[in-house]
């Protein structure tokens, strides 16, 4: 199916606003100006997709390492969760979802989700390889360069840790650690839910740190964009001894780096940080699941600031 306005797009999204259906390329290019044609890299948002709300995590850092930049942020939460589907059709999914942020002249996507990067990430820069494309993966490289006990623990996503990306990723550093990991099937279910149940989280993640704690890790990489919301439970529960390590700081700092590389980065740097309030109005948020539901998450996980950001429905057709 293909819009007059943006004609290269093969699979459309509605967003539907106070009841009415528009194609998304005309919401975007209402924030961007009013034609795609000739637009300069400061009007063009960056793109951010994740299964749901785990992606947060990401665009926390992104908005930090990038000041001067706008988002347009898609949680998938219709098809959540990728974790337990099967890889072809997250990698279909995520061909999809980069095909028309692409028709919307997005200058960069950021794949905030280690399932949906292990299924489909390589396909999308095979399709596009002259697009800025950045996804996530755990942090195996600086786990394995942190541990002194030779041994490192993740912590992901069933369909992460089964992938041929993820097995590659593991052989490269096979000579420096031996690496330990453990998928956490439900604990994405758990994140999602509002406000998150610590005892439930706990029970579920206990048995899989011991394990790994048991085998020697002494570096656990959380593998799962959600997981960084209970990092502060999972330090708990694997004590002060143990590192706990995410990856959304450095996949910032690859974005800014491939728009350097690319001519596209908004600069110079603002000369004042940025605010939470100021953050808030640099992202516009869509939802294949539930606008309120999005909206809450917003408030509960980035705090309260967030509670007037735009949020509308997608669907994908």
């Amino acid at each position: 199916m293909n819009c007059n306005q943006c004609s290269e797009i093969f699979s459309i999204v509605l967003i539907i606003q106070k009841g009415k259906i528009t194609c998304i390329c005309k919401f975007m290019l209402k924030n961007v100006g009013n034609s795609s044609d000739g637009l300069s890299a400061d009007q063009l948002p960056i793109a951010v997709t994740d299964s749901g709300a785990g992606g947060l995590s990401v665009l926390k850092e992104l908005l930090e390492v990038l000041p001067n930049e706008s988002f347009v942020y898609l949680a998938d939460e219709g098809m959540m969760p990728y974790g337990d589907k099967p890889v072809d059709e997250i990698c279909q999914r995520t061909l999809q979802i980069a095909r028309y942020f692409k028709g919307l002249h997005a200058k960069a996507l950021v794949i905030a989700c280690n399932t949906a990067t292990a299924a489909g990430a390589d396909e999308v820069r095979n399709q596009y390889p002259h697009w800025p494309v950045v996804g996530i993966e755990p942090a195996v490289k600086p786990a394995a360069m942190m541990t002194q006990s030779g041994k490192v623990g993740i912590l992901a996503t069933s369909n992460t840790l089964a992938s041929d990306r993820f097995r590659r990723l593991v052989s490269r550093f096979e000579t420096v650690a031996e690496v330990r990991s453990q998928p956490c099937p439900g604990l994405v279910e758990l994140i999602e839910n509002h406000p998150m149940d610590e005892q439930a989280i706990k029970l579920l993640m206990a048995p899989r740190i011991a394990d790994l704690l048991q085998a020697g890790a002494d570096v656990l990489v959380l593998g799962c964009t959600h997981y960084p919301f209970v990092s502060k439970w999972i330090q708990e529960l694997a004590g002060p001894a143990v590192q706990v390590i995410d990856t959304g700081l450095p996949v910032a700092k690859q974005v800014k780096a491939r728009l350097e590389e690319a001519q596209l980065l908004n600069g110079p740097p603002s000369p004042s940080h940025s605010t939470p309030q100021a953050d808030a109005g640099r992202v516009r948020f869509l939802t294949t699941g539930s606008v309120p539901r999005l909206k809450s998450q917003l408030r509960y996980l980035l705090g309260p600031q967030w509670a007037a950001s735009t949020v509308s429905s997608a669907v994908l057709i």
